[in-house]
C-alpha cells in the first residue's frame, strides 16, 4: 500500500484521526476513545514506575530515591503546566505566531468541554494522551545529570525546558507549525521526544560536569533487577506510546504496535550479538539497553515501515548505540550517567535515517509523500533532524543557565559524598540495620553495596 493512497496528506499520518476531523460532522467513536484512553494510562505506567525503576536501578544505592523523586516530581509539575498553558501553546492554531508557537485560547483548557472532539475521540482524551508525551520527555534527561544536580535546580530546569523547548518543538511538528507541512517521516516523536532529549542530555552532562570520582571510582548500577523491571515496563508502554498515536482502534494502529514490538526485539538482539562478539558474553544490562535503543529508533519509523523493516531498524541501530556509549563517551570524557545521549540521541538519529530507507515499498514500507523517492525524502528528514539538534542545544543551555542563576546546579561536595537521598530528601532507599543505610560504609569509594557485576556493566559506568 502506498502512503499517498492511505491518507489524504502526509502530516496527518501522525494522527490519522485528524484526517477524519475534516469531515463535516465527526462523530464520537467509543472504540477509538477506549483505545486511546487505555494507551494514555499505559504510557503513564511506562513513565512513573517504568522510567523511574529503569534509571533508579542504574544509580548507586545512596542516590536511588533522588532519581525516583526527580522523575516523579518532574512528571507532576509538567502535568500541571501542560493544563495551565502547554496544551494551548502546542495545539491552539489561532495564535499570531502559529509557525513557531500556538495561541492562548485554551489556557487552563478554556473551551475544552465534554462534547468537544478531536477526530472521533473527546478532546479531553486527546489532551490527556498528549499530556503523557509532554510528561515523559523532560524526565528522560534526568539520566544525564543523575547523582549530582540539586533537586530545586532539576525542577526549575524542567519547567523552563518544557516551556522554551518541548512546547514549541511539539507545536511546530504536530500542532500546525512550519515543520508540520514539510512532510518529515517521524510518526511518534523521534525528533520531538528522543532526539530532543538525547541532545539535551549531552548538553547537561557537559555543563553540569562529571560526578566526583568519575573515571576512577566504581559507579556500577546498584540493582539490575530494578533496571530490568523498569525496562520491561518501558517496552510494554512503548506499544501504547506509539500505537495510541493512530488515535483509532484499527488495522493501522495494530501495525504500529507490531512494528514497535519488533523494533525493541531487534534492538535487544542487536546489542546482545555485538556484545557477545566483542566481550565473548552478553550482559543483562546490554540486552535491556539494546531494547530501549531499538524502541527509540522505531519511534519515528513505526507508522511507515513493515514488520521486517522494523526488525532491521532495531538490529542496525543497536551496534551504533554500543559504539556511542562505550567508545565515544570514553573518548570525549563526558559523564552522561545513564547513557541518555548514547541511547536516545544516537538511537533517534539512526531511526530517522532508517525510517526513510525502510519506508521504501520494495523493502515492505508504506512509501513516501507524492512525488518523492528515498533520496528526495531524506533531504527534509536530515534537515529537520539538524534543526532539532540546534534547538535542543540552545534551549537546554538556556534552561541550565536559568537554574544555575536562581539556585545553582551542583550539590555540594559533601552532599555528593553522602548521597542525595539523605542530604536532599532526608530518606534512604535501603537499610541494612538500625540507622545504617546501604552505601554509607562505602560512600568514600563512591559505590553502593559490594556485589559482583558484569564486565560490561563496570566498563559502561566506571
Amino acid at each position: 500500500m502506498n502512503l499517498k493512497n492511505a491518507l489524504p496528506a502526509l502530516p496527518l499520518v501522525l494522527f490519522p484521526a485528524l484526517a477524519r476531523a475534516q469531515d463535516a460532522a465527526p462523530a464520537l467513536d467509543a472504540g477509538d476513545t477506549a483505545f486511546v484512553a487505555t494507551c494514555a494510562l499505559i504510557v503513564m505506567l511506562m513513565m512513573l514506575p517504568g522510567l523511574g525503576l529503569f534509571y533508579a536501578g542504574m544509580a548507586r544505592s545512596k542516590n536511588v530515591l533522588s532519581v525516583l523523586t526527580q522523575i516523579f516530581a518532574s512528571i507532576a509539575l509538567i502535568c500541571v503546566l501542560w493544563v495551565a498553558y502547554g496544551y494551548s501553546l502546542t495545539f491552539d492554531a489561532e495564535g499570531p505566531w502559529n509557525a513557531v508557537i500556538g495561541g492562548t485560547g485554551k489556557l487552563f483548557l478554556a473551551g475544552v468541554t465534554q462534547d468537544s472532539l478531536v477526530g472521533t475521540i473527546p478532546e479531553y482524551t486527546y489532551m490527556l494522551f498528549m499530556m503523557m508525551f509532554a510528561a515523559i520527555t523532560p524526565p528522560i534527561i534526568v539520566g544525564a545529570f543523575a547523582e549530582r544536580m540539586k533537586f530545586s535546580a532539576v525542577l526549575i530546569f524542567m519547567a523552563v525546558w518544557l516551556t522554551i523547548n518541548y512546547i514549541p518543538m511539539a507545536h511546530m511538528a504536530w500542532g500546525g507549525g512550519w515543520v508540520f507541512g514539510i512532510g518529515v517521516q517521524d510518526f511518534a516523536g523521534g525528533n520531538v521526544v528522543h532526539l530532543n532529549a538525547g541532545i539535551a542530555a549531552l548538553v547537561c552532562a557537559l555543563v553540569v560536569g562529571p560526578r566526583a570520582g568519575y573515571g576512577s571510582a566504581m559507579m556500577a548500577p546498584h540493582n539490575m533487577t530494578m533496571t530490568y523491571s523498569g525496562a520491561a515496563m518501558l517496552w510494554v508502554g512503548w506499544l501504547a506510546f506509539c500505537g495510541g498515536c493512530a488515535l483509532a482502534a484499527n488495522g493501522f494502529s495494530a501495525l504500529i504496535m507490531v512494528n514497535t514490538m519488533l523494533g525493541g526485539a531487534g534492538g535487544a538482539l542487536g546489542w546482545m550479538a555485538t556484545e557477545w562478539v566483542h566481550r565473548k558474553r552478553p550482559s543483562t544490562f546490554g540486552l535491556l539497553s539494546g531494547c530501549i535503543g531499538g524502541l527509540v529508533a522505531i519511534t519515528p519509523a513505526c507508522g511507515f515501515v513493515g514488520p521486517a523493516g522494523a526488525i532491521a531498524v532495531g538490529l542496525l541501530t543497536a551496534p551504533v548505540c554500543v559504539y556511542a556509549v562505550e567508545s565515544v563517551k570514553r573518548r570525549f570524557g563526558y559523564d552522561d550517567s545513564f547513557d541518555v545521549f548514547g541511547v536516545h540521541g544516537v538511537g533517534a538519529m539512526m531511526g530517522g535515517v532508517l525510517t526513510v530507507i525502510f519506508a521504501a515499498p520494495a523493502l515492505g514500507g508504506l512509501g513516501y509523500p507524492e512525488g518523492r523517492g528515498m533520496v528526495s525524502q531524506m533531504v527534509p528528514q536530515v534537515l529537520i533532524m539538524g534543526f532539532s539538534v540546534l534547538v535542543s542545544l540552545v534551549t537546554t543551555w538556556i534552561a541550565l543557565k536559568v537554574a544555575d542563576v536562581l539556585v545553582g546546579l551542583r550539590v555540594s561536595a559533601g552532599t555528593e559524598y553522602d548521597g542525595l537521598d539523605i542530604a536532599e530528601h532526608g530518606e534512604v532507599g535501603f537499610r541494612l540495620g538500625d540507622g545504617v543505610y546501604a552505601g554509607a560504609a562505602v560512600a568514600a569509594e563512591g559505590q553502593g553495596p559490594a556485589q559482583p557485576v558484569a564486565a560490561a556493566t563496570v566498563e559502561r559506568t566506571a
